[in-house]
């Protein structure tokens, strides 16, 4: 005989969650409750919330600067800090690029990624965006909603990502399988206008000290970032002059400890570096410009 599934109360699931360790157990409540789809499908989401999953990969998506990112088992999780990326990135965009139009009334709460409106862009050649170690493709997808028409080219190195990106991106571009640069259309190189690179940065004796849900649940190639966590920064950094455009910007994401070796990393590679640092997002941005 099978077993009815528990029924879960708001109050119920809070307390469970709370047990658990959950630190925001409201949020994750209404979450929850929001997104299951009868008892027996909670119940599950909640088994799997408690055991340690993420929140984000039990409800199958993340928000991320107003869009709603599909992310699943194996995918890095988009952090909302990045979102302080993205808005460098749209105002190096708008401020070298066709401006674009008015964007149309946002219609409220998150908008699925591969759905959100796309404001008219003045006439003129479309920036090339490229998204490199892009997961999910939460950073590609959110300038491009920013930006309006945009040549779109993402990649990682992950199978499983690729998939969410191809998910999450939708027509607004082309996601490739492979490691940083290889995978690109040669016809890129020169033209980028925008190079967004979600390195990972963790020094590699730090990532055991990172919590489970990350740890466990995400590729440890999103995370380790060698020795000093700078490794595939490096990578990044010399080869982004081929590929960028004169006065086109390569931007990343680093530690506050970082900042400073990743600026020299930038300038030896004959970049101009800026590092843009924001306390209400706790973020720190490392910004690369070829000389126009």
């Amino acid at each position: 005989m099978s077993v009815p599934p528990p029924s879960f109360s708001r109050a119920t699931l809070v307390t469970t969650l709370r047990a658990a360790g959950c630190v925001f157990a409201e949020d994750e409540a209404e979450l929850l409750l929001s997104a299951a789809s009868s008892p027996t499908e909670l119940a599950l989401m909640v088994s799997r919330r408690v055991d340690g999953t993420p929140l984000e990969h039990v409800v199958g998506r993340a928000e991320f600067d107003g869009l709603r990112i599909a992310v699943g088992p194996g995918v890095f999780v988009p952090r909302r800090r990045t979102e302080f990326l993205v808005r460098q990135a749209a105002g190096l965009a708008a401020a070298t690029g066709p401006r674009p139009a008015p964007a149309p009334v946002p219609v409220p709460g998150p908008v699925t990624a591969g759905d959100a409106p796309c404001p008219a862009p003045e006439p003129g050649p479309a920036p090339v965006v490229v998204d490199l170690c892009c997961g999910s493709g939460a950073l590609g997808a959110a300038l491009a909603a920013r930006l309006g028409r945009v040549e779109l080219h993402a990649a990682d190195v992950e199978p499983a990502a690729v998939e969410y990106a191809r998910r999450n991106i939708g027509a607004r571009g082309r996601v490739h399988l492979g490691d940083l640069f290889d995978p690109l259309p040669a016809a890129l190189r020169g033209r980028v206008s925008v190079l967004l690179a979600n390195v990972p940065y963790v020094p590699t004796g730090d990532v055991p000290l990172l919590p489970a849900e990350a740890r466990v649940h995400e590729p440890l190639v999103a995370l380790d970032g060698g020795a000093d966590g700078l490794d595939v920064m490096r990578r990044v950094v010399a080869g982004a002059p081929d590929w960028l455009a004169p006065g086109g910007s390569l931007l990343m994401e680093a530690g506050a400890r970082q900042a400073e070796l990743a600026r020299e990393t930038v300038r030896a590679a004959g970049l101009v570096p800026r590092v843009v640092t924001s306390e209400e997002w706790c973020a720190t941005v490392v910004i690369g410009t070829r000389p126009a």
